[in-house]
């Protein structure tokens, strides 16, 4: 199971089950088919925004309000199959019919670094602000994605 999906089942783990710690967290995993590290666990929990939290039944595990728009970020890195750039524009290629949607994410960023973006079916033309931070643009661009294109 890729990073996304994971990610997606353990927020639909915490929003059907009070989970006191990682350590239940991975058992509800297992029992959903899902065998997953304790140290890989930790890192998706870190990068969702999932905290410890006291409440009147004592700790546990519930969403951060500071990162509310993972989601999103994470279901957008799920339709881009790859990231390419050359030296004047970024290439994104996606699932059939996914473009718009990606050009749109990437547009609501308002990075002074993306000049605008123009979207097919299947492919995205990113326009640098400057062509002399397209290397940056581009990891900026996969940070944003949450995917390894």
């Amino acid at each position: 199971m890729n990073k996304q999906l994971r990610q997606l089942k353990v927020r639909e783990i915490l929003c059907q089950h009070d989970v006191g710690n990682q350590h239940d967290l991975m058992r509800l995993l297992n029992s959903a088919g899902i065998r997953v590290a304790q140290a890989t666990l930790s890192r998706d929990c870190n990068e969702i925004g999932v905290v410890r939290s006291r409440d009147s039944k004592g700790y546990r595990l519930v969403y951060s309000e500071k990162n509310p728009g993972w989601i999103i970020k994470g279901l957008v890195g799920v339709e881009v199959l790859s990231v390419k750039a050359n030296e004047t524009s970024i290439i994104i290629r996606t699932l059939p019919g996914r473009a718009h949607g990606v050009g749109s994410f990437l547009d609501e960023l308002k990075s002074p670094m993306i000049l605008g973006t123009i979207a097919g079916d299947d492919t995205v033309l990113v326009i640098p602000g400057s062509i002399k931070q397209i290397s940056e643009l581009v990891s900026y661009i996969k940070d944003n994605l949450s995917q390894n294109a």
